[in-house]
């Protein structure tokens, strides 16, 4: 009787503040959206470092004839054979290096056309224009700069380029919307925690003489407590489910439209959404009943 009793309050509770009950679903929901996504926008972002920080390569590029006429460092010429031999040497001679392979100029200049189809300047430029690279692979990709100091100002090298530059562009966008989502994240927390403490003042004060008569027969203050501690859970709960599902249809749109057509971005799994969901909904329950309780101590008294 005392369960069903506790439900038909709950039941009764809801129905009285229904509109601030939507409200507090919708913006507990939108928090605890952003919060998901600032989390899984961080994994996403370790992911990615992990996956190309180890497939990032240090590339060594040689002068060219044209290179001769405006960079100082190639005043000499296009880069010779030897030169270009004696730089495979050295790096085979480096502890640092795991691998290195040989981009010749014609099949960068193939790679340049793939990559620029409708270029104009195909038609007039060849081969010769297009720089002959080494393009290394490091055991640890941190340590660039000691490839970037042994060979650069080395006769026939025009530059060595880190590709991990590239990617940190990436990477500080990334971290700049996940700052981003966690400043949102903790002002729609802000209001969600408001209107859980004034729907649960609202329906205490509307029910003031049910407790009352709860108290006159006995009841504890626990028992009193518990139907409007459970309408926020409740709302709490459901604001969970619809952050949930908002996070598996963003996963999903991601994934199908985005991800196949974007290669470099080495997306996160399903199973890191699934990961997330339980962190939500505990938080959301967690800071309803929390919020409930202390507006009951100061707002249920009889």
């Amino acid at each position: 009787m005392r369960a069903q009793f506790a439900l038909s309050e709950i039941g009764v509770g809801l129905r009285r503040n229904l509109t601030m009950t939507v409200a507090v679903v919708i913006s507990v929901a939108v928090a605890l959206a952003l919060a998901g996504a600032s989390l899984l926008v961080r994994a996403q972002v370790d992911s990615m470092k992990g996956y190309w920080y180890d497939r990032a390569e240090v590339d060594i590029y040689f002068c060219t004839r044209a290179d001769a006429l405006y960079t100082p460092q190639c005043v000499a010429g296009a880069a010779t054979d030897r030169q270009i031999a004696e730089v495979k040497a050295e790096l085979d001679k480096m502890a640092v290096v795991r691998s290195s392979t040989f981009l010749s100029a014609t099949e960068g200049y193939r790679r340049w056309k793939a990559m620029n189809p409708d270029n104009q300047l195909a038609a007039v430029v060849g081969p010769e224009a297009i720089q002959q690279a080494w393009q290394v692979r490091l055991t640890d990709p941190a340590k660039y700069d000691l490839i970037r100091s042994a060979f650069t100002g080395q006769p026939g090298v025009h530059s060595v380029a880190d590709q991990r530059s590239v990617m940190e562009n990436v990477f500080l966008l990334l971290n700049a919307l996940q700052t981003a989502a966690l400043l949102l994240t903790g002002l729609m927390l802000s209001i969600a925690l408001l209107l859980i403490v004034n729907t649960v003042r609202v329906s205490a004060h509307s029910r003031r003489r049910e407790t009352g008569i709860m108290r006159l027969v006995g009841a504890s203050n626990f028992y009193v407590q518990i139907p409007f501690v459970a309408e926020a859970v409740f709302a709490a709960l459901l604001g969970a489910a619809l952050a949930s599902g908002l996070l598996l249809a963003g996963h999903y749109v991601i994934s199908h439209l985005i991800g196949s057509r974007i290669a470099f971005i080495h997306l996160i799994g399903i199973s890191a959404v699934w990961s997330v969901i339980p962190l939500l909904v505990l938080a959301g329950t967690g800071m309803a009943a929390g919020a409930a309780l202390v507006t009951l101590r100061k707002h249920l008294k009889v």
